[in-house]
């Protein structure tokens, strides 16, 4: 798996990540769980993304990779559900880092990001201090910042995060001036969100708001690209692992038949220019019409 700098955080991460999301689900046998995760960092898919709010993932991450904790680079998100204090302020930071170590089995998380808060919240500091002093703490190696719109345009702007992350891929490619910039600021970037929900197998409107927008991005977009690919979660996977100025994309799965498809996928390389640029015009044509997403 190709290595690359995150940005002048020290670290070095891979091409393809793991999005642990849908490790989460208790309905996953942890037999199951654990060969999943094992097969993950044995396959080079050594960034590990989780989050407070993903069920089991971070327990189960803990339970099942501790003993292999130097062989993987470790990300999870902060700001909410910490009883005993109010979501998006400096104890719910501090302590909900604490609690995912504890859940995570690490003394130290590579990366914690705070979890898509607004930009109010972001400008009042508050939840920036706490992160910050996480850091300083050696509690954490990187600050940083998860979201998209004018929340993570005040995050790069601030200069307060080492890395950020933010949405990438066929249906929403808001993002990457922005993360154009952090790269150019020396910070670490991640892609998420790079299969869209997977629109083009959908058999009906999804029920969230985000995978609806991109369900009506995607039937706006198809037309105007001018191709049908073999295997579009393919095509979408490289168009986000290779877009300018992203270091990792995350993706998910519940296999590791999963993992290897995924592997194959970015193995292939960026994809060709000309398709690469009508994919990018596409988007520009129909631009105006797209809704910030988060």
């Amino acid at each position: 798996m190709q290595l690359r700098p995150f940005g002048r955080t020290g670290l070095h991460v891979p091409l393809l990540g793991f999005g642990a999301m849908q490790l989460g689900d208790p309905r996953i046998a942890e037999d199951d769980a654990a060969r999943l995760l094992n097969a993950v960092v044995d396959a080079g898919v050594t960034l590990l993304d989780t989050a407070r709010s993903y069920g089991l993932s971070e327990e189960r991450i803990g339970r099942h990779l501790a003993h292999r904790r130097g062989d993987f680079t470790l990300s999870t998100k902060v700001g909410y559900g910490v009883p005993g204090v109010p979501d998006w302020t400096y104890d719910c930071i501090v302590r909900g880092v604490d609690a995912a170590r504890d859940r995570l089995r690490t003394d130290v998380i590579d990366i914690v990001h705070l979890h898509s808060c607004g930009l109010e919240t972001l400008r009042a500091g508050e939840v920036t201090d706490a992160l910050s002093w996480c850091v300083a703490a050696g509690k954490v190696r990187v600050a940083a910042y998860s979201g998209d719109d004018a929340a993570l345009a005040h995050a790069v702007g601030s200069r307060a995060f080492g890395s950020v992350q933010a949405s990438v891929n066929l249906c929403d490619q808001q993002s990457l001036p922005m993360l154009q910039r952090a790269r150019s600021l020396g910070m670490g970037t991640i892609a998420k969100r790079s299969l869209a929900g997977r629109p083009w197998v959908a058999a009906a409107v999804p029920d969230d708001d985000v995978h609806r927008e991109y369900h009506r991005r995607f039937q706006a977009l198809r037309p105007e690209f001018g191709f049908e690919p073999d295997d579009w979660d393919a095509l979408a996977l490289r168009f986000a692992a290779y877009a300018d100025a992203v270091d990792c994309v995350i993706v998910g799965g519940s296999s590791a038949q999963h993992v290897q498809r995924n592997l194959a996928a970015v193995a292939a390389g960026p994809l060709e220019p000309g398709l690469r640029a009508a994919i990018r015009d596409a988007f520009a044509k129909l631009g105006t019409d797209w809704r910030g997403l988060v």
